[in-house]
């Protein structure tokens, strides 16, 4: 291979190697990863695979114990939601997940640490899906403290997020609750 070749390759290698590296940003402060297995997973900003056109964050297993959750997470203070009816909605995009994938979203009260809580563990996402929208809407009780809110990946593969509201609504929006028995419940995060 003539030296001018071999020049011409490195330098295209090199710059497939930064356009990838431009195309996955950090994880913005509000939101970390929290669950079972934090360092099982990784997040992130992708520029690239979004629906709004700008980035959308992602939540991808790396190694580890595969048969435990994560979930890319963010709290807030309750204070102004207060006897509210909220509702948590968001894009979803899922790649591989080998054991299911969906929005959550829980309210901490005085002494109460799951006062309202639903996983999406009745509407699970599994294997690869195209961008959907998904929602959880919860009652805030007047103890309310912090909401958690976002986005949980149960074993392989990877979730993605984008085009999130966060909003209060009417009484007419129904509440989700938990079913029941039979299905598979993760602790709040």
């Amino acid at each position: 291979m003539k030296p001018l070749f071999v020049i011409a390759a490195a330098l295209a290698a090199t710059s497939l190697w930064v356009a990838a590296a431009e195309s996955v940003g950090k994880l913005p402060p509000p939101w970390f990863i929290s669950g079972e297995r934090v360092s099982s997973y990784q997040a992130g900003i992708d520029n690239v695979d979004t629906s709004s056109g700008k980035g959308a964050k992602f939540l991808r297993y790396v190694q580890g114990d595969d048969r435990s959750f994560a979930a890319l997470t963010q709290v807030i203070s309750a204070q102004r939601y207060l006897g509210q009816r909220v509702r948590f909605r968001a894009m979803i995009k899922t790649r591989d997940v080998s054991n299911w994938a969906g929005l959550w979203m829980t309210v901490h009260a005085n002494k109460r640490p799951n006062a309202a809580f639903y996983n999406s563990s009745d509407k699970p996402i599994k294997g690869s899906s195209g961008w959907q929208l998904r929602s959880v809407t919860l009652d805030v009780p007047e103890d309310g403290d912090s909401i958690a809110f976002g986005v949980i990946n149960s074993g392989n593969g990877q979730v993605w997020i984008d085009e999130l509201s966060f909003e209060i609504v009417g009484k007419d929006v129904p509440v989700d609750r938990m079913p029941s028995a039979g299905l598979p419940e993760h602790p709040s995060l």
